[in-house]
């Protein structure tokens, strides 16, 4: 439905211009797998297609109240919700179906209808992603961020097994059957994680925590300002070389053109002889010019798709067109999410990209070279060949 595109943007847009830099698990990254989730349900409970509606709309809005604080962020998000659908006239939408959904997502509270129950399992379902721990350090983060707290691992740890173990439940008889058996593993994961941390020593612990918190305070922005100023000169310097193919094309093509029309019809003529040689000695060094200019703007061709292995490999670059033009919309966002939420692998493949695209410009600049070079030989080949033509003539 429109609608629910309409959504999906207004969503992205508001998280994006307004939600604090704080909420690293938050946001719209979470709001997306939520909504893959509740997708996943809708086929699985056999969800007609005006309660899908209902769903998905609370799904997109049901963590919008987070830009207004974490604080009763539910009804928060309901008011975001009410403001948005007060301007879509006739929408056909029941606001307080949507509220009540939304309400569900409370932990303390017990969801009561069968879409309550989906929006519930489907806010929990990274339960069941192999990065959950991964995910997990997001939240974690989050929570020492926005509430100006510190966490030791070994309490994070706790909390997690008893919130999966003891606290958490799924509700609808889909996740029952194939998502708990996910979250087994990921509560088996965090025992396994959690006595480790009880063996090691307390000094040990503080050195560990030392290292992850230098790890997670990495500098950011100075990062993000790397990356943004390298790209920006790559941009520019492959602009700079396609700029200078140009002119090389157009003033070859001039040379070229004025050749065939001035001077080739007159070369039939005994008394204009003298100047075929120099006449097509231009043409030909003209002719090559072009024909390196255009090999160093020609582009590339890829495959334009990748496979699940290469991004379990992380041997992909997702953000380069040419390797996933021809995916389908589902399979990239899977993989852009989990690059997102891998931050090595984030790094690596903006690395990666930087890397490949230098590449790029080091062919570019070599051909450009010798065709410049070509060119200029040709020009003082040219000359001196009409030079020589018209002295001994």
């Amino acid at each position: 439905m429109e609608i629910l595109l309409n959504a999906e943007q207004f969503v992205f847009n508001l998280f994006k211009d307004k939600l604090s830099s704080e909420y690293l698990y938050h946001n719209f990254t979470h709001t997306l797998n939520v909504v893959l989730a509740v997708d996943e349900l809708i086929k699985g409970e056999n969800i007609n297609d005006n309660d899908a509606t209902h769903l998905k709309m609370a799904a997109w809005f049901h963590d919008t109240g987070y830009i207004m604080g974490n604080a009763n962020h539910e009804e928060n998000s309901i008011s975001v919700l009410r403001d948005f659908l007060n301007q879509i006239p006739n929408h056909g939408l029941n606001i307080e179906i949507i509220a009540s959904i939304i309400r569900a997502t409370k932990l303390e509270n017990v969801p009561q209808t069968h879409l309550e129950m989906c929006l519930r399992d489907a806010d929990y379902y990274h339960f069941t992603k192999e990065n959950y721990c991964e995910t997990n350090i997001l939240l974690k983060k989050e929570i020492e961020q926005t509430c100006k707290v510190e966490i030791t691992d070994e309490k994070w740890c706790f909390e997690n097994f008893e919130m999966l173990s003891k606290k958490h439940l799924f509700y609808t008889n889909y996740a029952k059957i194939h998502w708990q058996p996910k979250k087994e593993k990921t509560i088996f994961e965090i025992y396994k994680q959690l006595e480790n941390t009880k063996k090691k020593d307390k000094g040990t612990n503080k050195e560990i925590k030392k290292k992850k918190l230098e790890k997670l305070e990495r500098p950011e922005r100075g990062i993000d300002t790397l990356f943004r100023t390298t790209l920006n000169n790559h941009t520019q310097l492959s602009a700079i070389a396609d700029s200078k193919a140009n002119i090389l094309l157009s003033v070859n093509a001039i040379i070229i053109s004025i050749a065939l029309t001035a001077i080739i019809p007159k070369l039939d003529s005994a008394r204009n002889a003298h100047l075929i040689i120099p006449t097509f000695i231009l043409l030909i060094f003209s002719v090559v010019t072009i024909v390196c200019t255009i090999l160093s703007t020609k582009p590339k061709v890829t495959s334009g798709t990748f496979t699940d292995e290469d991004v379990k490999k992380k041997s992909v670059n997702l953000l380069f067109f040419g390797n996933f033009y021809k995916m389908p919309l589902e399979t990239y966002t899977k993989a852009m999410n989990d690059l997102m939420i891998d931050r090595d692998y984030l790094y690596d493949t903006l690395i990666k990209d930087l890397y490949y695209l230098g590449l790029v410009l080091d062919r570019k600049y070599k051909i450009l070279r010798i065709a410049y070079t070509v060119f200029m030989i040709g020009i003082i080949v040219s000359v001196s060949a009409f030079i020589i033509a018209f002295v001994r003539l």
